[in-house]
């Protein structure tokens, strides 16, 4: 193998594929890289057998030469180090030269390293998934996706399945939830084009945040594929496979009140800046609970309590307050978690009690919801 690359394309492959590579893995050849390069341009797979991320480098984009191939060829070199020394290189143009299969020498400028690898037919084949659910999304809308829910995700492993977010499709709406059983996050879109087979998966939530950093913030379609333990996500030049977590997700349709008691309307970002203010008193994760008082004369009433360093009262005027009177505790984070997600427009809360789970959602949309459970205060 040996060609010439940029150094900054090389760098910008790397930054995608290095997200899926762990040093805590069962196998060690998973602490490589694995490159492969052909005429028509380099591949770079990087996987901890949960996550697979394969990007491509083409020769040649919008007339400009990027890689020079002068022999094809593939090896597997030990990730970190590599990564490492393509950043430090001193100019942009690199040259990499693979003898006896293992043996690179990789040289910019003045600069030369040898790193001994790994033959590539040792690498795992990737995952096989065929186009049975196959439908596509915008990138910039598929990022909402995952920023409106995957924060509700479970950080406990005491029960796997609630790590994830479960990807349903009803009707011709894709619904995705995600809960840890103190809060939940509901995001519902009618793509243009849907699976035509239905299908109900569950994709966890530390897949999704690694997709998130991956994706462009525009509109170019990502096409998903989805397979019986596996997701694709495919973008122009790269490929990102997810294993799915096995097991029923619970129904939370159920958890979602159907009537209130008291409803609130009110500016979310003002809300989310007094109840950020608040929480200064309650950061204290122990402690982490502000109270919430409203009543029909419009005002809310946002307090915090720490013994030990003293007390914040808030109020801020709502927009409409109907129902019976109401005073609730809750937890700062998952509160403001929450209103992030709904982005600072008008917002509902709808309160069913004082011990009862609460929703919000945008004032003219429904296809954002959020559930929080109270704490027990007062």
């Amino acid at each position: 193998m040996n060609f010439e690359i940029t150094r900054d394309s090389l760098l910008d492959g790397l930054n995608d594929v290095m997200k899926a590579i762990s040093q805590k893995v069962a196998n060690p050849i998973l602490t490589g890289v694995k490159i492969a390069v052909e005429d028509k341009g380099m591949t770079m797979t990087g996987s901890d057998s949960d996550i697979t991320i394969c990007t491509f480098i083409p020769s040649e984009k919008d007339g400009e030469q990027i890689i020079n191939v002068k022999q094809t060829g593939s090896i597997i070199l030990q990730a970190k180090m590599f990564n490492e020394i393509v950043r430090k290189l001193p100019t942009n143009e690199v040259t990499i030269v693979v003898e006896n299969g293992t043996h690179a020498h990789i040289s910019s400028g003045k600069s030369e390293f040898h790193l001994i690898g790994s033959n590539a037919d040792d690498y795992p084949i990737l995952p096989s998934v065929k186009d049975d659910h196959s439908f596509s999304l915008p990138a910039d809308l598929l990022k909402s996706v995952i920023r409106e829910t995957v924060f509700a995700v479970s950080q406990a492993e005491t029960r796997p399945i609630l790590t994830g977010v479960h990807w349903e499709t009803v009707d011709d709406k894709l619904i995705c939830v995600a809960t840890d059983s103190h809060r939940l996050a509901k995001r519902e879109i009618t793509p243009e084009v849907m699976s035509e087979i239905p299908f109900s998966v569950v994709i966890p939530g530390k897949s999704l945040q690694e997709l998130n950093k991956i994706l462009a913030d525009n509109s170019n379609l990502i096409e998903i594929v989805i397979a019986d333990q596996q997701i694709l996500f495919k973008t122009a030049n790269v490929q990102f496979y997810s294993r799915l977590l096995e097991g029923n997700y619970p129904d939370t349709s159920r958890l979602i009140p159907a009537e209130h008691k008291t409803s609130v309307t009110v500016n979310g970002k003002q809300l989310l800046q007094a109840i950020d203010r608040a929480s200064l008193l309650a950061r204290d994760e122990r402690n982490n609970i502000v109270r919430f008082s409203a009543n029909e004369g419009n005002i809310i009433e946002i307090t915090s309590n720490s013994p030990e360093i003293g007390k914040v009262e808030e109020s801020i005027e709502a927009i409409e307050v109907v129902g019976e009177d109401l005073k609730i505790s809750f937890s700062a984070k998952y509160m403001m978690d929450a209103l992030k997600a709904i982005e600072g427009q008008n917002i509902v809360i709808q309160f069913t009690g004082a011990m009862r789970p609460f929703i919000l959602k945008a004032v003219d949309s429904e296809a954002i919801l959020q559930l929080i459970l109270p704490v027990r205060t007062f």
